[in-house]
């Protein structure tokens, strides 16, 4: 069982509302978003697109409902952009998170990213030289230390359709960052990229800050593969799903967790499309499933 006292259980809005397809789910508001994960039980949120800019604003409304932010998605260009550029943009966002409550924020390198592409997300994505291998983990490194010295800890996310997918890469990037830089864990973005994510956390789970708990249907992922879909087309169809409704088996990576003394948010992060799959009903779903598996 987690220790309430260390572990904490957070959502992502993506599941009201998709920032990279923001026509799914536009109907459903920033307090309606944060209502209904309060009513499901939840004390962590991320920052979706739709919340409010204003940090005040935004932290008054997620107080009332007991909530604070857990961490942000954090776009990254260290292969395409200036250094300076990237260090002060998040800086910018670590004062925006850090008021509202947030100890973590998770970067993505989205450089030739073909995530919001409309090309096959299972393939033809884009793979790093080792001078670019440098730029980003020296990039990584700098941003790490200005983090640290905010007192933030500053997380990496593998994701699908990026330069950090594979079991490879996440280990070659694990092997060539300091301990300034921590990974953002994703057990459904392990397993859409055919990863055991059990071997991937066991690895790191020490130098993990963050995780996003998220299932996977393993048909549709098939289908995704055979028809050569997008990564956008593959969510429209319902790749993702929370926890306990999909194919990733989390028993043993709830066992992971806790025999680690693993202290930080564990986050719900399904992307769905919220007129096929009701936010409210499915945040429930998730919230009952890791209740009845981590007593949290």
């Amino acid at each position: 069982m987690f220790d309430p006292n260390k572990v904490k259980l957070g959502i992502a809005p993506i599941g009201w509302t998709n920032d990279d397809m923001p026509e799914l789910g536009a109907e459903n508001t920033f307090q309606q978003t944060v209502s209904e994960m309060a009513l499901a039980g939840f004390t962590g949120s991320e920052v979706g697109s739709h919340y409010p800019k204003d940090k005040e604003e935004l932290k008054k409304a997620l107080d009332l409902r007991g909530i604070e932010i857990c961490n942000q998605w954090f776009t990254q260009l260290l292969l395409t952009e200036p250094y300076e550029v990237v260090e002060k943009a998040m800086i910018d966002q670590i004062n925006f998170i850090k008021y509202c409550g947030a100890k973590v924020i998770g970067a993505s390198e989205q450089s030739y990213s073909i995530q919001g592409k409309d090309q096959p997300i299972l393939f033809g994505k884009y793979v790093m030289n080792d001078e670019e291998w440098d730029k980003l983990t020296s990039g990584m490194n700098k941003l790490g230390k200005v983090a640290k010295e905010m007192g933030m800890k500053f997380c990496f996310h593998h994701h699908m359709g990026t330069v950090i997918q594979t079991e490879e890469e996440i280990d070659r990037f694990m092997d060539s960052v300091n301990e300034d830089v921590y990974l953002l864990f994703d057990s459904g973005h392990c397993s859409f990229a055919g990863i055991d994510p059990v071997k991937v956390l066991s690895k790191y789970i020490d130098r993990t800050a963050h995780i996003h708990l998220k299932d996977l249907r393993k048909s549709v992922v098939e289908q995704s593969r055979e028809n050569k879909w997008s990564f956008l087309k593959s969510v429209r169809e319902g790749c993702f799903t929370v926890p306990g409704d999909g194919d990733v088996d989390f028993k043993p990576l709830f066992d992971i967790i806790e025999q680690s003394g693993y202290e930080g948010y564990v986050v719900v992060e399904a992307e769905q499309d919220p007129a096929k799959a009701n936010p409210l009903e499915y945040a429930m779903k998730a919230r009952k499933y890791i209740r009845e598996n981590t007593g949290l």
